[in-house]
């Protein structure tokens, strides 16, 4: 089953960095929340991506076909042209095909642009910003179980600011970065698609989250698969701030993979 990353939107909300790179392309740590979001799926067995590509393309492209280069150690000989790997992590075995989709595509657009790669019943598909400790094997069996059209991931949305504890005496005595209150879902994308999906697909300027969703639901063929445990999309920079302070604490809740 292969994977559908949408990466190819302007990420306005955080131009922060997207003025110089696409939103997908924006580091968690040492590597861009693709990475993260590909070493998710790549636990479960999933390695085989279908990046969809819009704005500053050019930059996710030379990320993947310099790959290795970029995330090992090297011996580079400047009289021959040739690098030697040196170092001896451990190598991911994904094959990545990287789409162009237009820079003003919308989502459903995009999706509609690889119809001609998905083969199989069921692909995956989601956004270039989210990571979550999602188990990806049980999201499909619950697809398939179902036989949707569509299945997508609905989380509980964390607070936009985080909460302060008080104790009788107003004495400040901890603060809580984030917690999830809400007693609402909202779509937290890593969604399970059948190829009938493609149907509900119209044109460049079709929104997935839109018209093909709302007539999805209408005609009970939309599941919602429910996942309590963490989830933090990248909006903003704050958002940003909170991702890395997870991951160099060393307290990445997305970080499955050893």
């Amino acid at each position: 089953m292969k994977v559908v990353i949408l990466a190819g939107g302007l990420g306005s909300r955080i131009s922060e960095f997207t003025d110089k790179v696409p939103k997908p392309m924006i580091n968690v740590g040492k590597y861009p929340i693709i990475w993260h979001i590909m070493k998710i799926y790549s636990y479960y067995g999933f390695n085989e991506f279908i990046i969809c590509l819009g704005y500053k393309s050019q930059i996710i492209k030379d990320f993947f076909i310099n790959y290795r280069e970029k995330t090992n150690s090297l011996v580079v000989d400047t009289k021959t042209g040739n690098n030697k790997i040196l170092s001896k992590r451990k190598k991911e075995d994904w094959k990545v095909h990287l789409i162009e989709t237009g820079d003003e595509t919308m989502t459903g657009g995009r999706i509609k642009k690889i119809q001609h790669l998905i083969k199989e019943d069921n692909f995956c598909m989601t956004y270039g910003d989210g990571l979550s400790n999602i188990n990806i094997n049980k999201l499909v069996s619950f697809h398939k179980k179902n036989k949707s059209i569509a299945t997508l991931t609905a989380v509980r949305p964390p607070e936009r600011f985080g909460i302060v504890k008080l104790d009788k005496k107003s004495n400040v005595v901890g603060f809580s970065e984030k917690p999830i209150i809400s007693s609402e879902f909202i779509n937290g994308g890593f969604f399970v698609l059948s190829k009938e999906i493609f149907k509900y697909l119209n044109s460049d300027k079709t929104i997935f989250e839109k018209q093909p969703l709302q007539k999805l639901s209408k005609n009970k063929k939309l599941k919602a698969f429910k996942h309590n445990g963490f989830w933090q999309c990248m909006d903003n920079l704050r958002d940003w701030e909170l991702l890395n302070q997870y991951w160099h604490q060393k307290k990445a809740p997305w970080k499955i993979w050893k």
